[in-house]
């Protein structure tokens, strides 16, 4: 969203209810395509494609970890030009994500996996909720979580080179929570810029844009629970 300029004086604000709930349940039906695409993907690529992944080259597993970031950054740029190529770029974001799901799920049970999903559904669904309608600015929250989010980071790096299993469990319940707060936060800045400029920007582009972003909040809520119930349980 840094991306765009909002900045225009002509900006005509959006007050129709029916128009809001038109672009909510559009962006948030585009970021549940995501999450069934990447669910898709999953389960193919544990079933079907499975001997094919074996003996793909490491090369190409380094690629397709690294190609996300790029395309993270392109439906940023191009969702609200371009908004074709934005929802097909999102969709190729979910099949890689999907790709890398697989490669995690031999790590852990199908119980800790049905578990972190559900749970990470249930959290969303309710801090989606809470952004959406509440009368609380959430900026403050926004830049708190950003700013965690950053120092998160790069304690994870430190501890690649560590190795400390503990501090991997409470950098995991820290993300959780990072993450449910940047869920909020999103949920309410995408409805708030709709408001305020849904007149300038194609409201297709608009809802890829903000759909990124959630679907973003919601793998990493999942992945980091993920997390939380593996190591719980390798402790008992």
């Amino acid at each position: 969203m840094d991306n765009m300029n909002f900045s225009s004086p002509e900006r005509r604000q959006v007050h129709d209810v029916s128009e809001v709930n038109g672009f909510l349940s559009k962006m948030y039906g585009y970021m549940g395509l995501a999450v069934l695409v990447s669910a898709i993907t999953a389960f193919l690529t544990m079933t079907v494609f499975r001997a094919a992944v074996m003996q793909m080259p490491t090369a190409l597993m380094w690629i397709i970890l690294i190609v996300p970031f790029g395309l993270s950054m392109g439906i940023s740029f191009r969702a609200t030009r371009n908004p074709v190529a934005g929802f097909v770029m999102l969709m190729i974001l979910a099949v890689i994500y999907g790709f890398e799901f697989a490669l995690l799920a031999g790590f852990y049970t199908g119980a800790q996996i049905s578990t972190a999903f559900l749970s990470s559904a249930a959290v969303f669904g309710a801090m989606a909720i809470f952004g959406t309608f509440t009368k609380r600015d959430l900026n403050n929250l926004g830049s708190y979580m950003g700013a965690a989010l950053i120092g998160l980071l790069v304690a994870m790096i430190v501890n690649i080179f560590l190795r400390n299993s503990v501090a991997s469990f409470v950098f995991s319940i820290i993300g959780v929570i990072i993450f449910t707060g940047l869920t909020a936060y999103d949920a309410q800045k995408m409805k708030s810029i709709y408001n305020n400029y849904g007149s300038q920007v194609p409201t297709n582009g608009l809802a890829v844009l903000g759909s990124l972003q959630l679907y973003l909040d919601f793998i990493n809520i999942f992945l980091f629970l993920l997390q939380i119930f593996g190591m719980g349980n390798d402790r008992n």
